[in-house]
């Protein structure tokens, strides 16, 4: 079983591909607005991490980030990544 993680999406990155949604749907779903990612469990099952992080390799935009949970607050919905402006 995988370590605990927590998930954050960058809405502004997203391209509506849908990927994630069908490889963790329990963790991702899509806007039907404007058909981006919505996250649905920032803390996802401990069942759904390997799954998540396909979802990751899968994004064509690079629009999800993982990171060990209580790694950190998240920025914008973001999980903010080594050499990241934003991480402080």
């Amino acid at each position: 079983m995988s370590a605990a993680v927590r998930v954050g999406v960058d809405r502004d990155r997203c391209c509506g591909a849908g990927n994630c949604v069908v490889t963790a749907p329990e963790v991702f779903d899509q806007d039907d607005e404007d058909g981006l990612v919505l996250l649905r469990r920032a803390e996802p099952p401990a069942d759904t991490v390997d799954r998540v992080r396909l979802a990751v390799e899968l994004c064509p935009a690079g629009a999800i980030s993982v990171a060990p949970a209580g790694a950190g607050a998240l920025l914008d919905g973001r999980v903010p990544a080594a050499g990241d402006p934003a991480t402080p």
